[in-house]
């Protein structure tokens, strides 16, 4: 584990500030929802987000992200409070009611605070960053909380996170410190130790920023069915075995369940390939429980969020578009799979749901539904037995009976109805279906009309909050769920409301250069795409191209991927970043490869550039996607349940090269095989020929680290190879650039040893960064982040079918804004393969040794 050292005067501050986490979502009643005062609007009432309008009028001077509220804190010496929400999230309304909206607060907030409210679903990125911090922050401090929202982060002028938590309450209970007492300590310690403060606000950023950073592995993973079956293996033995649902730990039995589609769709497809009964009856079961439990709106169609018992009974009943993009896919696959009617109808009542509740006049989808209305949590989707009887009349006793309607509800605001899987409803008999004015090919049963009946007296109570924000990203997700189940349910017309949602998209949220925006809100599209609206959107269109055999999907799906590949890609070390290359500069970038919600952007990114390999014959498609999968690999190995979509995309890529294509073992002792002819490169991962021997036992303090990489897989003999040296060189830390300036400045250096008599020539050091050191009358050129220095191995024609050992040597001197440390030397060790004549030289790390744009 990465411990991380924390000073007294921290402790003390976040020993008080944990101290909130009990309160949270216990203890405090959501019926309490004071009426608002009309009050002037802030800020947040020239907002597009239907999250951040809900808060436009609060006493709080809130200011949404952007540069004004950074300059006021800067400007007036002031911490920033963050928080963090989005539409649907029940505590997030709780917290704005009865916090956000009380008068005592908002003044000690609004003097001594720089407050900024952000919607999550519209800054991804901002919320990803301060959930990690907030993760680190408890770290620190011992708590064994988890997150959550809303996030309730606070900040230096420079976004750096001092402390944080999740729902704070407006006043101290049961021993638990309230929202005003956590606001005078931070204001008492800013004032007074404010030193301290900012340098432990250092140290969340920068361990923030090594986490969010990808783990690199000094060990390649061959890219082969065992991997892909490492994950399969994880997953499918996390399996509940009584109630279905994966992720299940016997030891927290009774905890929240997720659907986790990603995993189920993992699964599914696993199963296609290699059928396996035991795992087959374990996904069914899984299945069948969501399909019949309180999880599925049975009256309105869809999913609520998750359910908070294992038995799948009674949800959180927020409804997001994500899920039921994803589920719809579940029950298409698991549908085409068993041919069962229930999933079927699943699936219809899914996207009639959508249809109806979630498609805007445009053709593009709804983000969500909130779980409340007016502070109750589930009002609008349960039911006390009365009403049944009431509506339903001789045919109640039977629904009650089919639906487990209690006269005395277990949840605490009425009747979750939940199916029995032992009694699934019979199927409709034709006379019943032509008096419901059923569908033809839709599947209906004997409660059909008694749904219908409820329906219609359920649409007359208040509904929940919609939120119409159109994401791309998620709208990529639901346009793919519509084109690929038009031919597996026989409803063409889905294709058509694909196809509307797709054009929407591509002719609305553009920016003037023609790049993808993010979100469209009442008329107006805005912020930069992120990785996911690129990839998901991509997905869909492929969908389209499928359904449609129509070649303008396919155009606009490889333009958006071409698009991707010049604004995300890290073409130094490969994959995707999350944010763009024009994007704001935050306190990191992440690029992420793990599932959660949603699929990662980067392995639904390979899975793309797979297909569209093979759609349009282009190899490098494919080999983008081999870079991508191999760069993640390692982490298929350590956390192969998080990294189920890229498992996906190993298999598909494994498909994609043929039988003996795959698995592509590497030496394990780093020999090179070598030889005389350059091939063409196959697009593999950068391959590390030479690395510092002390990078098995990493030290805390190593401020710079080497790697090197050559431009063939075997040396040849008499001939040239290209080298690339990467130094990473630690977060506030710099190196003298070469050649020096000043003069005094001891320069970065490399030289080079070799047994078979190979020579470094035509080392290129890149061009130093100007900075201006305390007492200095002039900038010093160094390098920071990463440096790479390029060269050129010159070989001796007598060498060839030699090992040769070499070492290359890194001098370099390490500083900051106020010490420069010790001259330090890193060696980087290797045995490499020298090319007998007549061997073939294999090309390998090309995005490496690209010419450098000008």
């Amino acid at each position: 584990m990465h411990f991380i050292s924390f000073t007294r005067v921290s402790v003390m501050l976040v020993m008080a500030l944990v101290l909130f986490e009990a309160g949270f979502a216990r203890g405090i009643s959501a019926q309490e929802t004071p009426g608002k005062s009309k009050l002037p609007a802030n800020r947040l009432a020239k907002e597009s987000s239907p999250y951040l309008l809900l808060h436009a009028h609060n006493p709080v001077e809130w200011y949404p992200w952007g540069p004004e509220a950074f300059e006021k804190a800067k400007k007036e010496g002031k911490l920033i409070f963050l928080s963090v929400g989005y539409s649907s999230c029940y505590w997030c309304h709780v917290m704005e009611r009865k916090v956000f909206t009380n008068q005592a607060i908002a003044k000690t907030l609004n003097d001594h605070f720089v407050c900024i409210k952000v919607d999550r679903e519209e800054r991804p990125d901002v919320d990803d960053i301060y959930m990690t911090a907030l993760q680190v922050y408890y770290q620190m401090i011992g708590s064994p909380s988890n997150g959550g929202w809303p996030l309730s982060m606070f900040l230096t002028a420079e976004g750096k996170p001092v402390a944080g938590g999740t729902y704070f309450p407006p006043e101290d209970t049961d021993g638990n410190q309230g929202f005003p007492t956590i606001l005078e300590k931070l204001i008492d310690i800013w004032k007074n130790k404010r030193e301290q403060m900012e340098a432990n606000a250092d140290i969340i950023a920068n361990e923030t920023r090594r986490l969010m950073r990808p783990k690199m592995s000094l060990k390649p993973v061959a890219i082969s069915p065992q991997l892909a079956e490492t994950a399969f293996l994880a997953t499918s033995s996390s399996f509940d075995p009584e109630f279905g649902g994966i992720d299940f730990h016997s030891q927290r039995a009774e905890g929240p369940k997720f659907p986790t589609p990603a995993k189920l769709i993992f699964i599914q497809q696993s199963l296609r390939r290699t059928p396996k009964p035991e795992i087959s009856k374990l996904l069914d079961l899984t299945l069948m429980q969501m399909a019949c439990g309180g999880i599925r709106d049975h009256v309105g169609g869809g999913f609520h969020r998750y359910s908070v018992d294992r038995r799948w009974d009674v949800p959180h009943f927020e409804k997001m578009l994500y899920d039921q993009a994803q589920l719809a896919d579940v029950y298409v696959e698991a549908y085409r799979a068993t041919q069962k009617p229930l999933y079927k109808q699943v699936a219809e009542e899914l996207f009639e749901f959508i249809a109806t509740e979630m498609t805007s006049p445009e053709g593009g989808f709804y983000s969500a539904l909130d779980a409340e209305t007016d502070g109750i949590e589930g009002e609008f989707y349960v039911w006390n037995a009365d009403e049944i009887d009431n509506i339903l009349g001789a045919n109640a006793a039977a629904f009650r009976n089919g639906y487990r309607v209690k006269d005395l509800s277990d949840f605490e605001h009425g009747n979750v109805l939940r199916l029995s899987p032992k009694r699934l409803p019979l199927p409709a008999t034709t006379e019943s279906l032509i008096l419901d004015g059923s569908l033809a090919g839709s599947e209906r049963d004997e409660f059909s009309s008694a749904r219908k009946k409820l329906r219609d007296v359920r649409n007359k109570r208040k509904k929940p909050l919609r939120d119409e924000k159109v994401l791309t990203c998620w709208n990529g997700l639901m346009i793919g769920a519509y084109a690929r189940a038009a031919s597996s349910l026989q409803h063409p017309e889905y294709v058509r409301t694909a196809e509307l949602a797709a054009n929407f998209l591509l002719a609305n949220l553009r920016d003037p250069q023609g790049r993808l925006l993010h979100v469209h809100t009442s008329g107006q599209a805005k912020l930069n795409a992120y990785l996911d609206d690129y990839a998901f959107l991509i997905d869909g269109l492929l969908a389209l191209h499928d359904a449609t055999d129509d070649p303008k999907w396919l155009k606009a799906a490889k333009q958006l991927q071409d698009e991707q590949l010049r604004l995300f890609l890290d073409e130094t070390n490969g994959g995707f970043y999350f944010t763009s290359h024009h994007h704001e500069e935050l306190i990191a970038r992440t690029k992420n490869s793990y599932d959660g919600v949603l699929p990662a952007g980067n392995s639904l990114s390979a899975r793309n550039l797979i297909k569209l390999s093979k759609k349009t014959g282009n190899q490098a498609y494919r080999d983008e996607a081999r870079a991508t999968i191999e760069l993640f690999a390692p982490n298929i190995e350590q956390t192969p349940r998080g990294m189920c979509n890229l498992a996906l995309a190993t298999l598909e890529l494994l498909d994609a090269e043929g039988p003996g294509q795959g698995a592509i073992e590497k030496p394990k002792d780093q020999v090179i095989p070598v030889g005389g002819t350059v091939t063409k490169t196959t697009a593999e991962d950068p391959l590390i020929l030479l690395a510092d021997q002390k990078e098995e036992r990493p030290k805390k303090d190593e401020l710079v680290k080497g790697r090197a990489y050559l431009s063939v897989d075997k040396l040849p003999a008499g001939g040239t190879c290209r080298i690339v040296i990467l130094l990473d060189v630690k977060e506030a830390w710099h190196i003298n650039a070469n050649p020096p300036s000043p003069d005094h400045l001891i320069p970065t250096k490399v030289s080079f040893k070799s047994k078979a008599g190979i020579k470094l020539t035509d080392a290129v050091y890149p061009t130093g960064n100007g900075l201006k050191m305390a007492g200095e009358d002039v900038e010093a050129s160094v390098y920071e982040g990463q440096v790479t220095i390029r060269g050129t191995l010159m070989i001796p024609e007598g060498a060839g079918g030699q090992i040769d050992d070499m070492e290359i040597t890194i001098n370099y001197q390490a500083c900051n804004e106020t010490v420069c440390l010790p001259p330090k030397t890193i060696k980087l060790n290797g045995k490499l393969a020298i090319a007998a004549r007549g061997e073939p030289v294999k090309s390998i790390n090309a995005r490496l040794f690209k010419v450098p744009a000008k």
